[in-house]
Formats: structure tokens, sequence, C-alpha cells
């Protein structure tokens, strides 16, 4: 049960990882596909997306870290 929760928690660390540095500071995701210099109040589409995930991951690393603290 360690090992399992030990792996799973590097691969969700690991996938957090590049979700947060897939986000781009100020210019959001469209910038990194040639998008205009528009300025966008909401998150929309990818970005959205993608910043649902960091929360999805970052909650499931807290309960990974919580588990482990149990488990060992």
């Amino acid at each position: 049960m360690e090992l399992t929760l030990n792996i799973a928690q590097i691969v969700v660390s690991i996938l957090l990882i590049a979700s947060i540095l897939l986000q781009q500071r100020g210019e959001g995701l469209g910038s990194a596909f040639g998008g205009s210099d528009t300025v966008a109040v909401t998150r929309r589409g990818a970005e959205k997306t993608l910043f649902t995930i960091s929360i999805v991951l970052a909650t499931l690393f807290l309960g990974l870290a919580i588990a482990q603290m149990f488990v060992a």
C-alpha cells in the first residue's frame, strides 16, 4: 500500500508541475499560440480547463500526502 501511494504521489506531482508550468503569467494560454494582445478578464477554453486541472491535482496531492502520514 505504501509503495502504491508513493508512486501515485510522484505521478501526481509531475502532472501538477506540468500543469502549472503550462499556465503563462499575465498573457494567458492564448499568447503561446500566437494570440492577439487583447485583455480577457475571465478564463476561457483551454486556460480554464488547465486551471481546473491544476486545482484538482493540488487537492489530490494534498490528499495523498495526508494518506501517507496515516499509512507510514
